[in-house]
């Protein structure tokens, strides 16, 4: 009987082995694939980045040309012809900026100063559509997860009057408008048109949340408190 077992354990790791091999093939194949793909981005970026550059020299000439037609000469005379190829090309290079910031949604795309100090000099861009729908939709249900907690927690601290109770809410605000920061950061990175004063506001806010973190427990802080707690409430409803 385990003579049996024996043989079929042999057997079984004899197919195992085969289809290892297999996967060795496949790995080794992805490894490939990978590195082409590194070397295809790295072509992108750099085309993007030399089509931009002409584009720059091609609207500074003219601009120039534009400058000389505007300037008050005795021999001007307009040229209507060359007035509407410069509108045309005008229109080409508007539809070329467009061209190219959609290829760039597709590139993975430096991660800006903050995200570097935050998390290093790593690649946090998401080259695939429905992952990037994905975190927009995790961020979305990230923000309502975490007001539903604080609105409880005001009006938690509303009704009674603990001071942990207090500096676990204002130690939530802090990971919140942080991890906030973070999540807005990787979104702008990935193509996301979230607005400058949005995300400036979270900045102030994570300030702000550290503040009343360290706020010594006094009778300024309690003239103070019941305000703050209703105010939480009334921006979480």
């Amino acid at each position: 009987m385990e003579h049996n077992n024996i043989d079929a354990c042999i057997e079984e790791w004899e197919t195992l082995s085969e289809e290892y091999k297999a996967l060795e093939k496949v790995h080794k194949e992805y490894r490939q694939k990978l590195e082409e793909l590194t070397d295809i981005q790295q072509k992108c970026i750099k085309g993007i980045a030399h089509q931009r550059y002409r584009i720059n020299i091609i609207k500074q000439s003219l601009k120039r040309d534009t400058a000389k037609e505007d300037s008050p000469r005795l021999d001007h005379k307009d040229d209507p012809d060359n007035e509407e190829r410069n509108k045309l090309l005008q229109t080409d290079l508007i539809r070329r900026k467009a061209q190219l910031y959609d290829m760039e949604n597709n590139i993975p795309k430096p991660s800006g100063l903050y995200l570097k100090i935050i998390l290093g000099n790593i690649n946090v861009s998401i080259l695939n559509k429905d992952d990037k729908y994905r975190y927009k939709d995790e961020y979305e249900k990230f923000k309502l997860v975490i007001n539903l907690v604080a609105f409880a927690i005001s009006t938690f601290n509303i009704i009674t009057n603990f001071r942990t109770a207090d500096l676990i809410h204002m130690f939530l605000l802090v990971w919140y408008y942080c991890t906030l920061t973070i999540r807005e950061s990787i979104l702008k990175v990935n193509g996301s048109r979230i607005k400058g004063w949005w995300r400036a506001h979270h900045f102030i806010s994570t300030v702000l949340s550290g503040i009343l973190l360290i706020w010594p427990n006094g009778e300024t802080y309690y003239a103070f408190r019941k305000q703050f707690m209703m105010f939480n409430m009334y921006i979480k409803i």
